[in-house]
């Protein structure tokens, strides 16, 4: 396996790889490439039998495709995209027949689509929390905010659950396409501050509006947007369950 990005969430699936006997070569920080030595990257990809990346989208484009898509001639490629390429549904549900791009990620839209135009499996990843990066750390450092906004609701998932999917996709040589990956439960970030705290036995924060919140740009216009991501076909086609189906069983292991 060749991983473009070996951040937090494709480092778990590196480690699940390896624990199966894998040989995983990787760009990023914490990886054993560098991204800039083309002639190396390509070395790396011509050994290689799957490649994933985790790359974001630039302002302009996609790093890895427009450097290195000539070099994708892989049996099994995928990507981790967003649920964010949905857009605002009013907290409806949407899957993967859902239309795409009217939302604000305009640029991981149009990553998304070159990734399955390339023929990948696209991994669709709503909030993603693990350890370290969860409303437990966050009630913890005295960041955790409750906000007042009825009906307001948000997907996530653990990162655990991720890897488990992308190895299940790979397992079962899953078809080209889009594959949410997310949990069982969509709730309000203030329903999982609230079973933080509980958990941890401290007081929740005040319940705030958005704007006495004073949050940051990116956090706010996370606000903007109301939906609930259903998991079915992933279920279906790759035979995944999340083993955590919820924040409180996400929650209580971190714990």
């Amino acid at each position: 396996m060749f991983i473009f990005g070996l951040g937090y969430t494709a480092g778990r699936i590196a480690d699940a790889l390896k624990a199966s006997g894998w040989q995983v070569d990787a760009t990023g920080s914490a990886g054993n490439i560098d991204f800039a030595d083309e002639k190396a990257v390509r070395a790396a990809l011509a050994q290689a039998s799957h490649v994933l990346s985790s790359v974001p989208p630039a302002d302009i484009g996609d790093p890895v495709l427009d450097r290195h898509g000539d070099a994708l001639k892989q049996g099994w490629i995928g990507y981790l995209s967003s649920t964010g390429v949905y857009g605002d549904a009013e907290g409806a549900w949407v899957d993967e027949n859902t239309p795409t791009g009217t939302g604000r990620r305009t640029a991981r839209t149009e990553c998304d689509a070159r990734w399955i135009g390339l023929g990948a499996r696209v991994f669709r990843l709503p909030g993603i929390y693990g350890p370290g990066r969860s409303a437990l750390d966050r009630v913890r450092e005295g960041k955790a905010r409750r906000i007042d906004m009825p009906g307001q609701v948000f997907s996530r998932i653990h990162v655990e659950d991720i890897a488990s999917g992308v190895l299940a996709a790979i397992d079962r040589n899953a078809p080209p396409g889009a594959y949410n990956l997310g949990d069982d439960l969509p709730a309000s970030n203030s329903a999982v501050v609230e079973e933080a705290c509980r958990l941890l036995g401290v007081r929740p924060p005040p319940m705030q509006t958005l704007e006495e919140a004073e949050l940051p740009p990116a956090a706010h216009a996370f606000y903007a947007e109301n939906r609930r991501v259903a998991n079915g076909k992933a279920k279906r086609v790759l035979g995944w369950r999340p083993e955590y189906a919820t924040y409180r069983e996400g929650l209580r292991g971190l714990l």
